[in-house]
């Protein structure tokens, strides 16, 4: 039995395979750039709203093709699990379980958990994963 547990946030994610007392750690980047807005200049229209609104925009749109390219990247890399947990902090792991309810069906059914978790070591995120599903090392 194939299990899977990631642990993602928005720059990496660190996949975790267990299959008969075998680990192995793939991490996969997640290449998104991440935009600094400069502040709110620019010349006023007569409406009183300045130009970087159709700049913010642009930077949302590119980070959701950027996210959802990620995610693809992440759905392809553990079509053969047969259960799957998510870990990490904030909330890309919620957005990616619900990439996976709305694109890989097939692969939203082996979700088992969606959890917070902090920053860790790649051993600590091992860990981690082992004591979810019940392994012993």
């Amino acid at each position: 039995m194939k299990n899977i547990g990631i642990w993602m946030d928005r720059e990496k994610a660190h996949i975790i395979r267990l299959d008969n007392k075998e680990e192995k750690l793939e991490t996969i980047f997640s290449e998104m750039e991440f935009f600094n807005r400069k502040g709110t200049s620019g010349p006023r229209v007569k409406s009183g709203v300045t130009q970087d609104v159709t700049h913010e925009r642009t930077y949302l749109e590119r980070e959701k093709a950027q996210l959802k390219s990620y995610f693809k990247k992440l759905a392809d890399a553990i079509g053969d699990a047969d259960a799957i947990a998510l870990f990490g902090p904030a909330d890309t792991n919620e957005k990616f379980r619900k990439e996976l309810l709305e694109h890989h069906k097939g692969l939203a059914e082996r979700v088992k958990a969606v959890s917070k978790a902090d920053s860790m070591t790649e051993n600590q995120t091992k860990a981690l994963v082992r004591d979810f599903f019940g392994q012993k090392k």
